[in-house]
């Protein structure tokens, strides 16, 4: 018998109705129905109900603990929460937590109540990916729409689609067909780099430039974060007079440069000429490769909370291999 350790954290898969009251995680398993496969022993853990826009790093920091606590067990985990920042939940277990068995995150984009409800779906899903040791190996997985992304390339692409969430630039690892996951594709590598630590102290900033921007939320950064994430236009390219500033900045903190786009990898030496990304990269800027800005500042969050940064300045260096070594990009 496989085991299946279920931690429900609210979101629309538990809403009722459109308020902000929330199903137990009992109720949310009942929704299944006859839906649970035979052969599997599944233990709930009632975590926490909140819609997942409201979930805190320090809640984040304690799911993780106990989804690595239960790992050690030799039990498959399944986190239920918000659609919302799932993609975000995903990756930093994919960062915080070795995966001998699989550890599956999921949700659902339509109410209980409303026709089409797809949560007892995305659930039945996800506890037949957590439950199959073919599944190991994988890293952290979204199941979602009967398609299983890796924690590492999936977004949420759509605002109200059931099919929201997609993999640009690589697709799903696979499917669940009649209740059974298909793996069809391997990434070259997972996220891990162990031991990381995640401080919810730390403060990492993600700046989304924009036409015209003249820079005033960079003003004084340096004292009130511990890094930045930038979300750059294109390939990773910034306004000619945000340059000088932003080399600044990377002397005191470290700056990550990531694409705003949603797809593809920032470049290093396409383009070369004022406020192009070879030019930041020589200023100091660390290349996000085909991370997206969010994942990219929790990224940095756990590279700064496990030593990254000292009172003497940060591991430029370091930081630059770690974005490589979890992207598969090559240095700058």
């Amino acid at each position: 018998m496989h085991r299946v350790t279920v931690f429900t954290l609210g979101g629309t898969i538990s809403a009722r109705g459109g308020d902000a009251s929330r199903m137990t995680g009992t109720e949310v398993l009942a929704g299944l129905g006859a839906g649970i496969a035979g052969g599997l022993d599944v233990e709930l853990r009632d975590f926490r109900r909140l819609p997942s826009s409201s979930l805190s790093f320090e809640d984040l920091a304690a799911l993780a603990d106990e989804v690595r606590a239960t790992l050690a067990t030799g039990s498959g985990v399944v986190v239920v929460q918000g659609t919302d920042t799932l993609e975000e939940t995903a990756f930093l277990l994919d960062l915080l937590c070795e995966t001998p068995q699989p550890v599956v995150v999921t949700g659902a984009m339509r109410r209980p109540d409303l026709p089409g409800a797809d949560g007892p779906a995305n659930l039945a899903a996800a506890l037949a990916v957590a439950a199959d040791p073919g599944c190991a190996g994988l890293g952290v997985l979204v199941v979602l729409a009967d398609e299983i992304h890796a924690a590492r390339l999936v977004r949420k692409t759509h605002t109200t689609s059931v099919t929201t969430f997609a993999s640009p630039g690589a697709g799903p690892l696979g499917s669940v067909v009649e209740g059974e996951p298909r793996i069809l594709l391997r990434p070259a590598g997972t996220s891990a780099i162990h031991p990381l630590r995640f401080d919810p102290a730390v403060r990492v900033a993600l700046v989304t430039l924009s036409l015209g921007d003249r820079g005033e939320l960079l003003d004084d950064l340096d004292t009130r974060f511990d890094g930045l994430v930038l979300a750059a236009f294109g390939a990773g390219h910034v306004p000619t007079w945000l340059v000088d500033p932003l080399e600044r900045l990377a002397a005191r903190i470290p700056v990550v440069l990531a694409s705003r786009t949603g797809a593809g990898a920032t470049l290093t030496h396409t383009y070369r000429g004022p406020g192009s990304e070879h030019e930041l990269l020589h200023r100091g800027l660390i290349p996000a490769g085909p991370l997206d800005p969010a994942k990219a500042r929790l990224l940095l969050h756990t590279l700064l909370s496990t030593g990254a940064k000292s009172t003497t300045g940060y591991d430029r260096p370091g930081i630059t291999a770690a974005f490589a070594h979890v992207t598969g990009a090559g240095l700058a």
